[in-house]
């Protein structure tokens, strides 16, 4: 009772203290009438190119003060997000229209060339406001589709026009709540500072929920706008009709850029503000087919391991309630696995690349559960961009200890205890798959540092990476290489003849089998049982190749989906980044699936090979 007394001290505290606690990026901003609200610019996308491109490389108008990076994370970095401040000013809960942002100089020859690359290539701009990403609704078929972000422009009948014209609408809920935290400022770095009891002003205060975007195209006259400043008043009104286009672009004429912001209270609570990103069609994932297949594979894995193991005891059973007599008899007319009893655990060919890519799959897929963890727990939400990504890859390095120690006390194990090599090997796991990962990954920023796209790694945070990579992975690996070296290693059950088996000609060529397993993931103790049973006992490469060759038929799906589904994909370096990211994926995919039929299997034969004693 003393210790339930404490912890309820403890949580009264807590809430008189009048601190709120908010996950990392939800803590909500206060703003009060009037206050000025910023908004910012990300990296232009497209779904048909996937290489994002820096907002200002198109003939667009810019802050007055000048272009300024955003401070981000090592995560948005690497997705190619590049947020930078944009001209587009507003005041909390004041509508404002018809505001003149500025007229573009003329538009060259390569600006406009590029403005219609763009424009085919179905670029959008993506805008930011409070930390949300401006959404725009279209109606389709009679149903609301959303969408971040808006097309730079549209192509109609061999003509380009440009969306000039941005129509805003920014939802707000009304501050309620007291004892959270209150934005001192305004961006995403602002000041925090807590206010207890009613230590704040009694002026209303509003929470952005809602950031909603209109694009038009309108015809303006360039002659009405030589003399205004930024943010006047447009001479003329401004009609925003998002059904019809009106402001071709031409080379050797300016554009004109206009704006207009409403507000509107909204029951929108700050919880629910992200709800309608993640119902969003465009970005939608398919959880329910993902579900049921998990279900699936799982529920016919159980159904194949409990068949399995009662097979394989009822033999052992079998064998176990004979008399003495009879089992040495028995032995003397053994079959199947038991006849490779003196051959089983005979070391493998490459035995160290087998070590060292058991322990990074270890690595990989303690990465994926600890990711997976965390992210359940809301700590990787949308609202934190770069989140996921900076947490994979701390992930990734801290989890080195683990790819060390299975490494080397696997080699340790198939060494029989022996401590010669482990530095070697531990050196090599730290490098193996991140040597594999650098490589591919730097081919891939070679095309895109070529197309001078924002998705392209910087030189500084190619060499930040490197030292991540060599002062913390690797130590940490290294690490876990000597508590693996100092842990007691795998006794095997039975002994290991001097001379190996003659293995009999298999009817079917064992690669075959192991590529047909790949199809079903869930099989590879059954294969691994199959060979031993046809006295092959060179089941070590095969258990692991068993459940990594699924990784070969999803890759084959990625070429199969690029070639018939991604037609509007455009360019060999598109195609080139898609391929090259799906075969980072699939490696990934074969080390942790590969990793966790090796292991299943190492502890089955151990299992089974301990329960019966064979002279």
């Amino acid at each position: 009772m003393g210790n339930f007394g404490i912890w309820v001290l403890t949580i009264c505290l807590i809430f008189q203290s009048g601190y709120g606690f908010y996950l990392p990026g939800s803590y909500p901003h206060k703003y009060v009438v009037e206050d000025p609200l910023s908004v910012k610019v990300n990296s232009l996308t497209s779904i048909d190119t996937e290489m994002p491109f820096s907002y200002y490389t198109l003939p667009f108008c810019k802050p007055a003060e000048g272009v300024k990076d955003s401070a981000e994370n090592l995560g948005e970095l690497l997705m190619g997000d590049r947020i930078e401040n944009s001209p587009y000013r507003f005041k909390m809960y004041t509508n404002e229209t018809e505001i003149f942002l500025c007229q573009s100089d003329k538009l060259s020859a390569h600006d406009f060339k590029l403005l219609k690359q763009r424009i085919d290539e179905m670029y959008q701009v993506n805008l930011i406001l409070d930390n949300l990403p401006a959404i725009r609704y279209t109606r389709k078929e009679g149903f609301m589709l959303r969408w971040t972000g808006y097309p730079v422009g549209v192509k109609v009948q061999d003509v380009y026009y440009v969306f000039n014209h941005l129509k805003f609408k920014v939802l707000v809920h009304k501050y309620e709540e007291t004892n959270v935290a209150r934005m001192m400022g305004t961006g995403d770095a602002a000041e925090v500072i807590p206010t207890i009891g009613n230590g704040g002003s009694d002026v209303p205060g509003y929470m952005v929920v809602g950031f909603e975007v209109v694009p038009c195209s309108v015809l303006d006259n360039g002659n009405l706008v030589k003399n205004l400043k930024m943010y006047e008043k447009y001479p003329s009104p401004v009609k925003c009709e998002s059904t019809t286009v009106s402001m071709p672009i031409k080379e050797g004429e300016p554009i004109v850029f206009t704006y207009e912001v409403t507000f509107e209270e909204s029951d929108i609570k700050w919880p629910s503000r992200w709800d309608a990103y993640l119902k969003m069609e465009g970005s939608k994932v398919h959880w329910f087919s993902i579900l049921n297949s998990l279900m699936v594979i799982t529920f016919l894995a159980g159904i194949v391991l409990v068949i399995f193991l009662r097979t394989v005891r009822r033999d052992l059973t079998r064998y176990e309630e004979l008399d003495k007599e009879a089992q040495a008899q028995m032995n003397e007319e053994l079959s199947g696995w038991k006849l490779v009893v003196g051959d089983v655990f005979r070391s493998p060919s490459n035995p160290a690349l087998l070590c060292i890519m058991v322990g990074d799959g270890v690595q990989i897929l303690g990465m994926a559960v600890v990711t997976i963890l965390f992210a359940a727990l809301g700590f990787m939400s949308p609202a934190s961009r770069g989140t996921l990504i900076t947490g994979m890859l701390f992930f990734y390095m801290i989890l080195g200890i683990a790819a060390g120690y299975v490494a080397v006390r696997l080699w340790r194990t198939i060494g029989c205890g022996d401590h010669k090599g482990w530095v070697s090997v531990a050196w090599k796991a730290a490098c193996f798959f991140p040597g594999i990962a650098f490589l591919i990954l730097t081919t891939l920023n070679f095309l895109l540092w070529g197309s001078h796209s924002t998705g392209a790694i910087p030189f500084s945070l190619f060499l930040i990476l490197l030292l991540l990579w060599f002062c913390i992975s690797v130590p940490l690996t290294l690490v876990g290489g000597y508590f693996g070296a100092k842990a007691p290693h795998i006794e095997y059950p039975v002994r290991t003849n001097q001379i190996p088996r003659e293995i009999p000609a298999q009817k079917y060529p064992s690669w075959l089998l192991v590529l047909g397993a790949g199809t079903l993931p869930f099989v590879s103790l059954v294969l691994t049982y199959m060979h031993l049973c046809v006295e092959d006992w060179k089941w070590w490469w095969k258990s692991f190749f068993a459940s990594g060759s699924v990784a070969i038929y999803i890759f084959l799906y990625s070429i199969n989906y690029l070639i018939f589904d991604l037609n509007s994909l455009s360019g060999p370096v598109s195609a080139t980044l898609y391929l090259g990211y799906s075969l980072f994926m699939v490696l990934a995919i074969m080390f942790t699936t590969g990793t966790i039929g090796f292991l299943s299997s190492f502890w089955f034969v151990h299992y089974l090979f301990s329960s019966v004693k064979l002279d």
